[in-house]
């Protein structure tokens, strides 16, 4: 299979997909529907199909798909038998909140160390995550290859200059800058005014019982 073929958009599902069937498992169900699956993860039962069409034969018609089948091979697909370190750059409010989360619900993803310029937080220990001088950056980085970025709009792009000369492969970017990185990088930009400001415009302006 190569995944290169694989729609982006159907890629940004499959974890979605997985922590639904992971949840299944654990209840002890051994089989699900396209339909249940729609239900659950708010994604059409066609949209599903086709998704899970990529991989190939997944489930069998009249049957569904079998949860513990499904939910190793999407753990494969995920890569969740090898855990991933993560970098936070910037201890702020959201930092501090990703640190106490650290992706409890996805066990192959931690937040394992921390940068902040706050010399009250530097040397301090946050969710079991140390946090040290943002100026140590390179050399405490080590062999991480993905960070994510909550510092101060002003400071973000020369922080990615930083991530990038480390090797840094990929970034979440939580700050509203729209940083500049070599095109080997992958950059996602999660800006919540924006998301916000989008959902009170669709509130205003488009109905739930119309299409888009």
């Amino acid at each position: 299979m190569d995944q290169n073929k694989i729609p982006q958009a159907t890629a940004k599902r499959l974890p979605l997909y997985y922590r639904f069937l992971n949840n299944l498992n654990q209840q002890g169900k051994k089989r699900v529907s396209s339909k249940e699956l729609s239900e659950a993860v708010k994604v059409d039962s066609a949209t599903i199909r086709r998704d899970f069409s990529y991989f190939g034969a997944l489930g069998k018609k009249g049957y569904g798909y079998n949860v513990e089948y499904l939910l190793g091979f999407f753990r494969s697909t995920l890569d969740q038998h090898e855990v991933t370190e993560v970098a936070l750059i910037g201890v702020g409010n959201l930092g501090t909140a990703f640190l106490h989360y650290n992706f409890m619900k996805n066990n192959n993803i931690r937040i394992t160390t921390a940068f902040d310029a706050d010399t009250e937080k530097v040397g301090t220990d946050i969710g079991g995550v140390p946090v040290y001088d943002i100026h140590h950056l390179e050399e405490k980085l080590d062999d991480i290859k993905v960070a994510i970025l909550t510092v101060p709009a002003v400071e973000a792009q020369v922080i990615t200059d930083k991530l990038v000369e480390k090797g840094i492969s990929g970034i979440l970017n939580f700050t509203p800058a729209r940083i500049s990185v070599p095109k080997h990088i992958r950059v996602h930009h999660i800006d919540l005014a924006v998301e916000l400001q989008a959902l009170v415009y669709f509130l205003k302006h488009y109905s739930l019982d119309k299409p888009e």
